[in-house]
């Protein structure tokens, strides 16, 4: 957009500026000359008439009389030459060589006024006019430029907003912030997509409380059931009831996994919730709330992520998996834990390293340290694996970047630095991890 109407009004201008700007300076030029040939001939008009009244007068013609039309500051100078009736000649002025601009008069007592002008004195006088045109339509073809420019800003600022916010609703933030752009039609769009953020908002809520409600209404009762057929097989002594109650309460178990799965589905169809996140706000948090426990370990938690980075992600959610991979770092690893974030390739992608001084993964669990159930022994193997899927969840990805030291990497989407996260999407607010509500097991 921003290029289409450079082109479109650079063009205009350029074309503008040739239309005019020639036949101006044509005309400039034609002007200058012929103005200063007329004044050559009024001044030779006026010499004839001083000549011709001393001729009258019987006075003499001496060469003081011809200084005032050899011309001055405001004239071009001019070589003046005055034929007497008895053929006596007076001059005034410099000799012309080369090539002039002549004005002859004859006065009716026989007299022959002559007064040549330099070619090149004219010309320089007319190039001068000419670059005064030139020079005022390169200011005029600067100023279309500059105005090309700012007209362009104006244009397509607001259409790479606004199609950010619209990638943003197909994310799942159904609510962007969009400044004004102060242009009527890109703002009423702006205004249509709010209202259609608004109505979706209402329709992924309702969905969203439905599937809440149906969880609760449904593992109540699968809840009951279950323990209603525990009791069952407890209180009986026949291994052909136990058995039933077995295989019903499998049954169960079954039916319950069905619904988890289908509330899972259910809540990945209706979109994440991405947003642009400063990430230094997300990895000061966890610096704030894992510091004390390094302290108490005499380790240390060293940040190195620079201002200004911005990543979409869904904030909790990338607390989250950032405090896992510091905890395990803090309970398995040695040294200084490091946590940094870097650039990835040409497409604006952010890496966010998390890594220590420790020995390593262990060689038998690392092709499969982000599968369930996979554990050293000091956890059960859950951790790695959600926080793998809280990253995917967002279009991300984490991996094991190296082995020893480990390398924990997190993949994230950049946003363009030719959008402002401020203005474009909201800050989301950053869910904490309090320590003293932390009930899982981590591995590395």
């Amino acid at each position: 957009m921003r290029r289409r109407v450079l082109q479109a009004t650079i063009a205009a201008v350029t074309v503008a500026v040739v239309l005019l700007g020639f036949p101006l300076a044509f005309f400039a030029a034609q002007l200058v000359r012929e103005g200063e040939y007329r004044d050559l001939q009024a001044r030779a008009a006026a010499l004839s008439r001083s000549v011709e009244s001393r001729l009258a007068l019987d006075r003499e013609l001496t060469e003081d009389m011809l200084t005032p039309y050899v011309g001055g500051t405001r004239d071009l100078p001019a070589y003046v030459s005055v034929v007497g009736p008895d053929g006596t000649r007076i001059r005034a002025g410099e000799p012309i060589e080369g090539r002039a601009y002549p004005a002859v008069v004859h006065t009716d007592t026989g007299a022959v006024v002559i007064l040549s002008m330099s070619w090149w004195d004219v010309f320089w006088r007319t190039a001068r006019a000419v670059a005064l045109v030139v020079g005022a339509s390169t200011v005029a073809f600067a100023a279309g430029i500059s105005m090309a420019l700012w007209q362009a800003r104006r244009l397509a600022a607001p259409l790479v907003y606004l199609a950010a916010s619209a990638e943003q609703l197909g994310s799942g933030q159904v609510r962007p912030r969009l400044e004004p752009s102060g242009v009527e039609e890109i703002d009423l769009v702006a205004a249509e997509l709010a209202r259609s953020a608004d109505r979706m908002a209402g329709r992924l809520a309702a969905e969203r409380q439905f599937a809440a409600d149906a969880s609760h209404q449904l593992r109540t009762p699968l809840t009951a059931l279950s323990m209603r057929l525990e009791e069952i097989a407890a209180a009986t002594e026949k291994e052909e009831v136990r058995d039933e109650a077995r295989i019903s309460l499998e049954q169960v178990e079954r039916l319950v996994s069905v619904v988890d799965d289908l509330l899972t589905r259910s809540r990945r169809a209706q979109g994440g919730t991405t947003e642009a996140v400063h990430l230094i706000d997300v990895v000061h948090q966890q610096e704030e709330e894992w510091g004390p426990s390094y302290a108490s370990a005499r380790r240390r938690l060293v940040v190195e992520v620079p201002d200004g980075v911005a990543v979409l992600a869904t904030p909790g959610a990338l607390a989250q998996a950032l405090a896992t991979l510091i905890e395990n770092s803090l309970k398995h690893g040695s040294g200084t834990t490091t946590v940094r974030s870097r650039a990835s390739g040409s497409g604006g992608a952010v890496v966010i390293e998390v890594t220590d001084e420790g020995a390593g993964v262990p060689d038998e669990i690392a092709p499969r340290i982000f599968e369930r159930e996979v554990t050293s022994g000091a956890g059960t193997g859950l951790g790695l694996a959600l926080a793998r899927d809280l990253v995917a969840a967002d279009g991300g990805r984490l991996e094991l970047a190296q082995r020893r030291p480990p390398v924990f990497a997190i993949f994230l989407a950049g946003v363009p630095k030719t959008l402002d996260p401020d203005v474009v999407l909201p800050r989301g607010a950053l869910v904490s991890l309090r320590k003293g509500r932390r009930h899982r097991r981590f591995v590395r």
